[in-house]
Parts: structure tokens; sequence; C-alpha cells
């Protein structure tokens, strides 16, 4: 397993009280899994996200991936293996307003301490894979919602890393480009072997995974394979 979650719970405080996110998930994902997680709002969906991808630490409970204990990791430990083994797409595309697309991609390389010449080749590269070699050197307010979306998932896969989390990823896109974002995303997971994590509250994107998730309250109401 690439992902072995156990029993985890997530806990903050409110106003004296514990207010109760996670409330003791498990669960497992195998290299190479195309996975969404679905859930109404204040679910617990995006906490859990949050946590499988090592940018929050649970309360209780163990997180094994790829053979390390995320639980026990400090901030330091946390970002190398996000450095490392998991790529980032979000909602809001997150990219750098003033620099091109190729600049975006090569961000994240520039933090693992990759030298210029290798950053600008695989970064070139990774805007291939994505359909985008024409709009290398445009700025983000120079290109569709769709393309900076597409931009921001080749910064996701620059560095080669195993996992990719994406957190609503369509939610700015229209119908059609949303499509063509989910069916990059499957092509990344069917060629190139890439783990998928897609968390979503729509039943169209989470169709194209190959598993759902479903959380309420904090805690897994089904698990179950997708019919195609």
């Amino acid at each position: 397993m690439l992902i072995s979650v156990r029993n985890v719970k997530k806990s903050y405080p409110l106003d004296g009280l514990k207010l109760n996110i996670l409330k003791g998930i498990s669960l497992e994902i195998g290299k190479g899994e195309f996975v969404a997680i679905m859930g109404p709002s204040g679910s617990g969906k995006s906490t859990l996200m949050n946590i499988l991808g090592g940018l929050d630490k649970p309360t209780s409970g163990s997180y094994i991936l790829d053979g390390v204990d995320i639980s026990r990791l400090n901030a330091d430990g946390l970002a190398e293996i996000r450095n490392k083994k998991i790529g980032f797409v979000f909602q809001g595309f997150n990219l750098l307003s003033r620099t091109t697309a190729i600049e975006n991609v090569e961000l994240p390389m520039v933090y693992a301490g990759v030298p210029a010449a290798e950053r600008r080749e695989r970064a070139m590269k990774a805007l291939q894979k994505v359909g985008l070699k024409e709009r290398m050197y445009h700025q983000p307010n120079q290109l569709s919602g769709g393309q900076q979306q597409r931009v921001a998932i080749a910064r996701a896969i620059v560095n080669e890393a195993p996992i990719i989390f994406a957190d609503e990823p369509t939610g700015n896109l229209d119908t059609k480009m949303s499509v063509e974002i989910m069916d990059l995303f499957t092509r990344l997971n069917k060629d190139l072997g890439r783990t998928i994590i897609l968390v979503t509250h729509e039943e169209d994107i989470a169709a194209f995974a190959d598993r759902i998730i479903k959380i309420v309250d904090g805690e897994i109401q089904s698990d179950e394979k997708v019919v195609k």
C-alpha cells in the first residue's frame, strides 16, 4: 500500500470545547489508484486531504505514506515529503500572477535545489505533457481558466512525485473544460502510473475515478469501486 491510515482523528479547540472533524478514519490506497473523496461541505473531506497531503497532522491515529510514519514527522520532515512525494492541484490554480507558465512550473524545483538548466528542461517537458507547448511563456492573465489549471498540473508532476492530490480542481471551470481536465488526470493515472487522489462534491467528476470514498460527519460512509 502506498497510503495506510489507521483510526485517524482530528479535532480543534473551539470556545473551550473540542470540535471533532475526523472521527476515526481508516483506509488504504495502493500505488497507481485513482480515488475520489466525496462529501458535503463540513464533512471532513478537505481535512482528510490536508492530512494525507502532509499539510496537517492528525490529533491521533497513524498515517503511513510509502513506508514513512507521517504522524511522527516535524515541519521540516513534512516539507521534504511534500516536495518529493506529492504534487498539489487546487481549485484556485495558485499561480504566481507576474511570472510565465514555465516559471510557475519551475517553482517546486527551485525549492528542491535543481540546477537552472535542468529546471527549464523538465518544466518544458511537463508543459508539453499537459498540452501547453505553445503557451509556455504566457502569464496567467493571458491564459484561460483551463489552461491555468493545466499549468498547475504541470507544476504538480514536474518533480516526478508519485502522488497527485487534486482539491476541487474543476470548481472554477465550465463543463467542457472540466471534462478536458479530468481526461488529463485519467491519462496521468493510466499512462504515467501516478496515484491520483481527488476531492470533489460533484458526482460526474468523481465518476472519472476508479474508486469513490464518501465521507459524512467525519466518518467513511462508503468505499466502492466505480463500475464503468
